[in-house]
């Protein structure tokens, strides 16, 4: 793993902004940002984790406090702070940074709502900000197609759209991909779905295989070849602060996702 994360991967020739999401919960929107950023990280490149999510728990993964008093993507996005002055580098890896999210954040939904340019304000931040510094932007969305995740279609330039290989996996994305034809129409033209990366699989089962399946059936060469299998490790590496990759990067969820976040980097999911 050391040879590996010792070799730099191909970097993209200006700033990727990309929005993870799917207003389905538990499929690993989280888990996937954070994992990828640090895969990404280690091999180079310069990469922004923005929590969206009021739960923290991307800045929790990151090793990043998150607490009430610390300024964070809410003052942001409400009270106009300049995203400069919220980002910290995440504890445990080299080039890689997060703006961290607070339970402030949860009323941010309501509060929004009078904002002027409200599905815009995060997009309008990262204008501001010196984006170009980076090589990726990846911004975990919460579970639900609110004005938080709106803010994030508008602010990206790709979706990664994690999918579980469980049943009812494709349940509900309809309703996502309606969302973001009406982002693209309305608010933010360059939206494009880029990647579908598939979670928890189960290779014993055969439900599993029937998803993806599926899935690369609907969605064609988007989707990532690498799947990510279902991993204790994964599910224990943020109560440490720390992603699996850090946690135990010879685990089977560790090494996935260094081959996905491989993928991405060598373009093999972006048309």
């Amino acid at each position: 793993m050391s040879g590996r994360r010792e070799r730099e991967w191909p970097r993209p020739d200006s700033c990727r902004i990309i929005t993870i999401a799917n207003q389905k919960g538990g499929v690993g929107k989280t888990t996937s940002s954070v994992n990828l950023a640090a895969s990404l990280a280690m091999h180079g490149a310069q990469v922004l984790v923005v929590d969206l999510d009021p739960q923290g728990n991307a800045s929790t993964a990151l090793g990043v406090e998150h607490h009430a008093e610390i300024p964070s993507i809410y003052d942001v996005l409400i009270e106009d702070m300049a995203l400069a002055d919220i980002v910290v580098p995440a504890a445990e890896i080299p080039n890689l940074f997060c703006a961290p999210a607070t339970l402030n954040l949860a009323g941010a939904e309501i509060e929004l709502v009078s904002k002027v340019a409200r599905e815009s304000r995060l997009r309008r931040a990262l204008d501001a900000y010196e984006t170009e510094k980076f090589d990726y932007v990846l911004i975990d969305c919460p579970p639900s197609l609110g004005l938080l995740t709106v803010n994030a279609l508008v602010g990206g330039d790709e979706l990664l759209i994690p999918i579980q290989c469980e049943y009812y996996a494709l349940e509900g994305l309809g309703q996502l991909i309606r969302t973001v034809d009406l982002v693209k129409a309305h608010l933010n033209q360059q939206l494009k779905v880029s990647t579908i990366l598939l979670t928890m699989y189960d290779a014993r089962t055969r439900l599993a295989a029937q998803v993806a399946d599926d899935v690369r059936n609907h969605f064609g060469d988007v989707v990532l070849n690498t799947v990510i299998p279902r991993s204790v490790r994964v599910s224990e590496a943020p109560s440490y602060g720390q992603s699996v990759m850090t946690y135990d990067p010879g685990s089977s969820g560790a090494l996935a996702y260094s081959e996905a976040a491989s993928e991405m980097a060598h373009g093999g999911a972006v048309q």
